[in-house]
């Protein structure tokens, strides 16, 4: 891709996002994502913390349908490729395939840095819940 967008989204909200790393003169974009709000009733603590990750990352802000919102940028950047990093997501790869369809783009998909080295299920609804199983292993690596 010559001239990208990054999208990035709530798996990935770090400075060191493979797809942000990768083009970091790209313009990037967050969407909060309306659908997904609702759904799982994430509380305004938790929109708060997203909020001030965001603040720290080079991106435009936007709310609503996440690949409308994607797929515009896109366009209003003349884009050739949207940059993003993986997610385990049901909803990820339906985001990609709109946004592929929509605007005839490649969807760039970065896997990003593991956290920690862990294989097993973790709750990702309350972060609370990850960390729960993730610090065992974040603080047995050092």
């Amino acid at each position: 891709m010559k001239k990208p967008i990054v999208w990035v989204h709530g798996d990935c909200l770090s400075p060191k996002n493979a797809a942000l790393l990768e083009y970091p003169d790209a313009p990037a974009i967050w969407v909060w994502d309306d659908a997904l709000l609702e759904e799982w009733k994430i509380s305004l603590k938790r929109i708060v913390f997203i909020y001030e990750c965001l603040l720290e990352l080079p991106v435009t802000i936007r709310r609503g349908d996440v690949a409308a919102e994607v797929i515009a940028f896109a366009k209003e950047h003349g884009a050739d490729g949207v940059a993003t990093a993986a997610s385990p997501s049901p909803r990820f790869d339906a985001i990609c395939d709109r946004i592929e369809q929509s605007v005839s783009v490649e969807v760039e998909v970065w896997s990003p840095e593991p956290f920690v080295d862990y294989d097993g299920y973790i709750d990702l609804k309350r972060f609370s819940r990850y960390w729960r199983v993730a610090q065992q292993y974040v603080f047995e690596q050092k």
